[in-house]
């Protein structure tokens, strides 16, 4: 997902929960948060850099691919953005790495998504409240694909199409992918941009949905493809079905999170809260077009009858820089307590793939304190 859901939506989602307009800024500012807290930033401000919930390109381009390098991929991309959905998942055939791989594909009301929602419970910070609904929205949008680099989990095959439908029934239309990363996309023009081929199983090009470009990250498209993992079997990806999902799902969560509620059942969704805006967001998730911000901004603003800033990672770099007095100022910040949820959040995914018997991203991890933890990824 992009902006428009993690940073917009997220504040719509926190309103209709009960929260305030600055208590729902805090949150979608952290939820936004979790795709710009790279290595590079956080060297920048002096932040640890175990704390990254992503890669920048140019930090996954010079990554390495042996063992630890792979698994410090996998420890970033499964826990913030590819959370798996069954990491016990029956798999019938293939070696025990495919099967370990073939776990971390992500997808909605796992075990995991409850376990991440209790955790953001526990550390009762509106920043974890904001990195736990990143994570639960993109499990909606992220599904089928995972977050480790993998050829055979995550490629894609010429038979893509997008599905578009009117009167006279439902059209598929094929999706040809350009490789310039630097290409503008245009829905009309049917102009999307997906990673380069490449037969290597733990190329970068195969990470996430990189083969697929940014369409699961659009609210408006439906498509057909056929996932590498599935034999290339077809399936169908309804995004404005999922985005409504998830947004339902989020407003559940955060009105459990803000009643200080010990209780999250997966697949359960706050229908009756959203039902008096259902009409308006089915109508911004059916929009043909890249950006949704615009709209769920003056939905949100419509909701609070308050302007809600724009996302800026200054401020964050400006608030966790003035508390940097003592090690205690500098976790009491904002930024502070979103880097704290962040070890918690990667310290539980990895955990619960080392007790599955899963390796893929490392050895378990404790988060007593950043500096540990540190020590311990570094190993």
């Amino acid at each position: 997902m992009n902006s428009d859901f993690h940073y917009y939506a997220t504040y719509c989602a926190a309103l209709i929960a009960g929260y305030t307009h600055e208590e729902a800024q805090d949150i979608c500012y952290s939820a936004q948060l979790v795709d710009h807290c790279t290595r590079t930033w956080l060297k920048k401000i002096g932040g640890p850099g175990s704390a990254a919930t992503t890669q920048l390109q140019s930090e996954l381009i010079s990554a390495r691919t042996d063992t630890a390098g792979l698994q410090d991929i996998t420890r970033i991309w499964s826990s913030f953005h590819f959370l798996p959905r069954d990491l016990y998942a029956e798999v019938p055939y293939g070696s025990r790495r495919y099967k370990n791989k073939f776990r971390l594909i992500c997808g909605p009301n796992g075990d995991l998504l409850k376990k991440t929602i209790q955790i953001a419970g526990r550390r009762n910070t509106l920043q974890a409240v904001g990195i736990a609904m990143h994570v639960l929205a993109d499990t909606w949008a992220h599904t089928y694909f995972a977050g480790t680099p993998s050829l055979v989990i995550n490629n894609t095959d010429y038979n893509f199409y997008e599905l578009r439908e009117d009167r006279e029934g439902v059209h598929r239309i094929p999706v040809v992918f350009g490789h310039n990363p630097a290409a503008r996309e245009d829905p009309e023009k049917r102009a999307y941009t997906g990673s380069i081929y490449q037969a290597e199983e733990n190329s970068i090009m195969n990470l996430g949905h990189g083969r697929a470009g940014h369409l699961p990250d659009y609210s408006f498209i439906r498509y057909a493809y056929a996932p590498s993992w599935d034999r290339y079997d077809e399936i169908i990806k309804d995004n404005p079905h999922d985005y409504l999902y998830a947004f339902a799902q989020m407003v559940y969560a955060m009105k459990q999170l803000h009643d200080e509620s010990d209780v999250f059942e997966t697949d359960t969704y706050a229908w009756e809260m959203i039902r008096p805006y259902e009409d308006r967001i089915r109508n911004i998730l059916s929009i043909r077009r890249t950006d949704d911000s615009k709209d769920w901004e003056a939905l949100g603003e419509t909701l609070s009858g308050k302007t809600i800033r724009p996302f800026s990672l200054e401020l964050f770099e400006t608030e966790y820089l003035s508390s940097a007095d003592t090690p205690e100022t500098l976790l009491a910040s904002a930024p502070g307590r979103f880097f704290t949820a962040a070890l918690d959040q990667k310290a539980m995914v990895v955990n619960e793939m080392v007790r599955s018997g899963n390796t893929l991203g490392g050895r378990a991890i404790s988060v007593s304190d950043p500096a540990s933890y540190e020590k311990e990824e570094q190993k």
